[in-house]
């Protein structure tokens, strides 16, 4: 081999091997960043002593309370007569019609015509499992109401328990026929009526937003 063709296979050789070396720092340096990123990437935040904490919420005090079911009967203190007109009212502004053939304002007893709370498949389905207990998971409601029977229990002259007993019923079909069923009443029409007697008898809802300090 002549000696120019000696220093070419020589020259080449030196920037082979400068290649190689530039290319392994070159990959090193990406393995190392690429490294130190996921181990960046998977370190735990920590507060240094002396930070102030982070901020916390305390959803315990001050929250709004949900009451319990009324008890039924309820008690009040007032004339069996004035009593019952004050259901009449209450019936009237809810615009609860009263069944006065069947009904027995005398004794104490007040039974309405039914109450047609909701009207349309959707909003049905979901009036009916706040209003009743469903046994039906297969049915289409198409509208749902209730009867209410309430009843003035005298105690003495001044106290009176007033019993409430609702009739829900809701109307279902499969789309060639379509019938009233009496399904189990929840206690949301019982518990939503006397909220409103105690209302309008006492003057104190027991409705009125109250918060709880625990």
């Amino acid at each position: 081999m002549s000696t120019p063709n000696k220093m070419k296979l020589a020259v080449a050789v030196v920037a082979l091997f400068f290649v190689q070396i530039v290319s392994a720092q070159t990959q090193k340096g990406i393995d190392t960043q690429t490294r130190k990123i996921k181990e960046d990437a998977n370190k735990t935040t920590t507060r240094e002593s002396g930070e102030p904490p982070a901020r916390s919420f305390d959803w315990g005090k001050g929250k709004t309370e949900v009451r319990d079911r009324l008890p039924n009967p309820y008690k009040l203190t007032s004339r069996r007569d004035v009593l019952v007109e004050t259901i009449m009212q209450v019936l009237k502004d809810r615009k609860i019609v009263v069944d006065e053939a069947s009904s027995r304002l005398t004794d104490g007893i007040i039974i309405t015509q039914p109450f047609v709370f909701s009207k349309g498949p959707v909003i049905t389905q979901n009036e009916l499992n706040r209003y009743a207990i469903l046994t039906y998971a297969d049915t289409a409601w198409s509208r749902g109401q209730y009867t209410l029977t309430i009843e003035v229990q005298s105690i003495d002259g001044i106290h009176n328990n007033v019993l409430v007993n609702a009739k829900i019923e809701g109307r279902a079909g499969n789309g060639l026929t379509s019938e009233w069923r009496t399904v189990q009443s929840s206690g949301l029409a019982e518990d939503e009526f006397l909220a409103k007697l105690i209302e309008m008898a006492t003057g104190n809802s027991p409705d009125d937003p109250k918060t709880t300090d625990q």
